[in-house]
């Protein structure tokens, strides 16, 4: 039985993924630092099960070498990452530490693992964040970086050091930049799960600006299989975007979950869209061009929007207790608002 780390696994897209490599019988060492966006909940349903460890420890710690060289795993998958933008623009301290100065220590203490076991990779996650605003067409592989927030630029900052110690040591180690994900387990900061949340409990849904910044979005499971393709198939030293090819803006997004509460007969009329003052750098439009992932190693994303998009507001309705295991204080703050007292 191989094994895999995943650094960051109580987040929300890192969970989906052990979900995942469970399916596969893989075992996994799941690495997690517990902030605020980690949540044990996302992974209670593992927690029995005899393939599935975890491991609490910040990527910025030394001691990674030493799990490495327990574990042995055939493959890390590194996750663990500060994402929300708002929170950059507040303090880019934290995005800094987390997805810079630790992916070096995560690619220091993996190269000395890998002198000694050669039968390794690395693999990278980042986003399409990276290329920053995209007005026309859609950027591949060889777009320029050019990053608009202090979290994109960190990200970008991890990429770069990724593949300089690909050409530098010859680490094993690939880089895959996502578009935005949607899905079971998200953190309520970020858009569709908080807009989720105020229809189910009949309050405003904030958007900022005029609502047309415009997305692609990739349902969560979608993304855990490509990085499982990357594993297996994909090229050391080499980019995979990771896109579904379907943009639609804050506005569309609102629209669609409003349709998908109607359709799962939930009745909430008095619910509004309330626009709001937009953030600083706000990027217009990212858009990804997938095509050498679905070339090469012939992956294609399987849901469809609408799909997706009503599994995750079933997961939500059939999860009430998730909202409950998060902290009232820090989403209270983020959201300047009590709509966790309800419950």
């Amino acid at each position: 039985m191989k094994k895999i780390i995943v650094t960051g696994g109580l987040g929300f897209i890192g969970s989906n993924l052990i979900e995942l490599l469970l399916e596969k019988n893989y075992y996994v060492i799941n690495i997690d630092k517990i902030t605020y966006s980690s949540n044990f909940y996302n992974v209670k349903e593992f927690n029995k099960n005899k393939n599935y460890e975890f491991i609490k420890s910040d990527i910025n710690n030394k001691k990674l070498f030493k799990i490495f060289l327990k574990y042995k795993p055939s493959c890390i998958f590194n996750l663990a990452a500060e994402t929300h933008v708002d929170r950059s623009i507040d303090n880019p301290g934290h995005f800094i530490s987390s997805n810079i100065n630790g992916v070096y220590n995560v690619l220091e203490c993996f190269r000395k693992y890998y002198l000694k076991y050669k039968k390794t990779k690395l693999i990278h996650i980042s986003t399409d964040e990276v290329y920053g605003d995209v007005l026309e067409g859609r950027s591949d592989e060889n777009y320029p970086y050019k990053p608009s927030s202090p979290y994109a630029a960190s990200k970008a900052s991890s990429d770069h050091l990724v593949y300089s110690y690909v050409r530098t040591y010859g680490l094993p180690a690939i880089v895959t930049n996502c578009s935005n994900n949607y899905g079971p387990k998200q953190h309520p900061e970020k858009l569709i799960p908080k807009i989720i949340y105020n229809i189910l409990n009949n309050k405003v849904l904030p958007i900022y600006g005029k609502g047309l910044n415009s997305r692609e979005w990739i349902y969560v499971k979608d993304h855990c299989d490509a990085l499982l393709d990357v594993y297996k198939k994909g090229k050391i030293g080499e980019f995979y975007n990771i896109g579904s090819n379907k943009n639609l803006n804050n506005i569309q997004i609102c629209q669609t979950l409003l349709k998908v509460s109607q359709h799962l007969t939930i009745n909430k009329s008095r619910v509004k869209i309330k626009f709001v003052k937009d953030r600083p750098g706000h990027d217009t439009r990212y858009a990804l061009n997938s095509n050498k992932i679905k070339k090469k190693l012939k992956w294609k994303p399987k849901t469809s929007f609408f799909t997706g998009i009503k599994k995750t507001f079933e997961w939500y309705l059939d999860n009430n207790n998730y909202y409950k295991s998060l902290s009232k204080k820090d989403i209270n703050k983020r959201l300047g608002t009590k709509w966790l007292k309800k419950e």
